[in-house]
């Protein structure tokens, strides 16, 4: 009977799983297709950029109400000024320069250019955190970057701005995904509120400039003077299809194993490729696809070289008997391992979190944090 009811669960597991990455790729392929439709006919990447932030803004409250998602306590404001409004102008400006990329280059391109984001994600590590990476990682680097290469020397669309928006794009995910781990891991934020809390941030920061910088121009492009109404509802639906894969990104990666999220996520890119060939059909050669195919199997490679070094980190090589005697300790509650004798824990930063957070309260593998936020 038990065995039953478990192949019955498992089954709807794997259900579940299949049916959001479905849903995964085909929204985040529409996303971008939409987006460098709009981005063709209404050239402003900072604004296309603060609707995406403003339909977080909006949506994300009343739903995760709705969804009860649990609500953070404040937060020290020595510890926002340090580390949330930092992220949040990353986000912004990774946004912006990402849209840049969408608009000055092709889809296809711009994705297979995001696929370094290992690379960065090794470097910064790096130079960050003194952090060495073993010899199998570093190795499968390799074919990302001259994936990335061979791509970028035989793309016939090739534009030089929307090469370094996409890298300075990349960068910004990748510095964001090291510090997002961070703040989940001291403040036991849900990191979909985390996601609320900096699109809101970054919201209300970059208005002004918005307003200064974009807001004319907008007001005086034909597409809103004429009230073009096919514009107007590609920027709305590129905003809710935006705030809908963040979503769903989210739910694939707290039903499964890192290493399972993260090829799931190559896939998703190869998908979004080959729907934006099909549909904008912009030229490409075979020498150009062999070098995006390269870039995304070199991030497979990565994640599997990744998950080899944990695992052998963790196994171990030796078993030796040791002669020394101890006497346990008696009457010792150790916080961490009995958490439900502990209502609340104060953190180094000060402040207190409650014992849920301390089991990965988020329901999410542990170690999966490094890929929350940015997808």
């Amino acid at each position: 009977m038990s065995n039953g009811i478990g192949k019955r669960t498992g089954s709807r597991h794997v259900l579940v799983v299949l049916t959001l990455c479905i849903l995964w790729y085909i929204i985040s392929s529409s996303n971008n297709v939409i987006g460098k439709m709009v981005l063709n006919e209404f050239p402003y990447p900072m604004t296309v950029t603060m609707i995406q932030l403003l339909s977080i803004t909006l949506y994300s409250g009343p739903f995760f109400n709705l969804w009860k998602i649990r609500k953070y306590q404040e937060l020290p404001r020595g510890y926002y000024l340090r580390l949330i409004i930092p992220l949040a102008f990353g986000k912004f400006l990774a946004s912006v320069t990402s849209h840049i990329s969408l608009w000055k280059v092709p889809v296809s391109y711009a994705h297979t250019v995001k696929a370094t984001m290992p690379l960065f994600t090794v470097i910064l590590s790096r130079l960050l955190f003194r952090e060495k990476q073993p010899s199998l990682v570093y190795l499968s680097l390799i074919p990302i970057i001259t994936g990335v290469g061979i791509a970028t020397l035989t793309e016939i669309s090739f534009d030089m701005m929307g090469l370094v928006s996409a890298l300075i794009s990349t960068m910004g995910f990748s510095l964001q995904n090291i510090f997002s781990k961070k703040v989940l891991k001291d403040t036991g934020i849900h990191h979909l509120r985390l996601l609320h809390l900096l699109g809101k941030l970054a919201l209300f920061m970059f208005l002004p400039i918005w307003l200064y910088l974009d807001s004319f121009k907008v007001i005086q492009h034909p597409a809103i003077t004429n009230l073009d109404y096919r514009v107007i509802a590609l920027l709305f639906t590129d905003g809710v299809l935006n705030w809908l894969q963040n979503i769903i990104a989210f739910s694939v990666l707290s039903l499964v194993t890192p290493l399972t999220y993260a090829v799931a996520s190559a896939s998703k890119r190869i998908f979004v490729i080959a729907v934006s060939l099909f549909i904008l059909g912009n030229p490409v050669t075979w020498l150009n696809c062999f070098g995006m195919g390269l870039a995304i199997l070199g991030v497979l490679c990565y994640n599997r070289a990744k998950q080899i070094s944990k695992e052998k980190s963790i196994i171990p090589t030796t078993t030796t008997k040791s002669s020394v005697s101890y006497t346990p300790l008696q009457n010792t509650i150790d916080p961490y391992y009995q958490g439900s004798l502990l209502t609340n824990h104060k953190s180094s930063n000060g402040y207190s979190r409650n014992n849920s957070l301390l089991a990965n309260g988020s329901g999410m593998p542990n170690g999966s944090t490094t890929r929350l936020l940015f997808v």
